[in-house]
């Protein structure tokens, strides 16, 4: 039977890279000369620091364009909300999602099952496999998903006849 497997994953040598550029860019732009702006990655989570909220913003932006660059998509991103740190500074936790999960997961078998197509859905972990009998029915599913409003960014990997 033709299955395809829904994943979320992140490429996170290409994170380091976005975020290494970043840092690049902070240590030779004029806006932040004197300032202490920096960005840490630890796991599935970076720590941005920055000395006011206009500081803070600019990081944010450049952030999400060295993604675009990197061929990464900013959704991926799940940015809390900023808090503060020593002295005046601003500390803002970003955590990089990876997977799917639970309540995204059941929201798009739901959204299958109520479809009506001649597929098959199923959670296996953070990742969820479709399966059915004919490739135009996990096209159609395929096409289903991305139509609904889903702000993580998806693959479609693991094709098979």
């Amino acid at each position: 039977m033709p299955s395809f497997d829904i994943v979320s994953k992140t490429d996170m040598q290409e994170l380091d890279n976005a975020l290494a550029g970043m840092t690049r860019e902070i240590a030779t732009r004029f806006d932040f000369k004197g300032s202490k702006c920096t960005v840490e990655r630890k796991d599935n989570l970076i720590t941005m620091l920055a000395d006011d909220d206009m500081k803070l913003r600019q990081m944010q932006e450049l952030l999400k364009g060295y993604l675009v660059r990197r061929k990464l998509d900013p959704g991926c991103l799940d940015m809390k909300e900023p808090e503060k740190a020593t002295g005046n500074s601003l500390r803002q936790l970003v955590h990089v999602k990876q997977g799917i999960d639970q309540t995204l997961a059941k929201r798009i078998v739901k959204a299958v099952k109520d479809a009506k197509l001649k597929v098959q859905a199923s959670i296996q972990g953070d990742e969820l496999r479709i399966t059915g009998k004919k490739r135009d029915d996990l096209q159609t599913a395929i096409q289903l998903v991305r139509e609904q409003k889903i702000e993580q960014p998806l693959q479609y990997v693991n094709f098979r006849d």
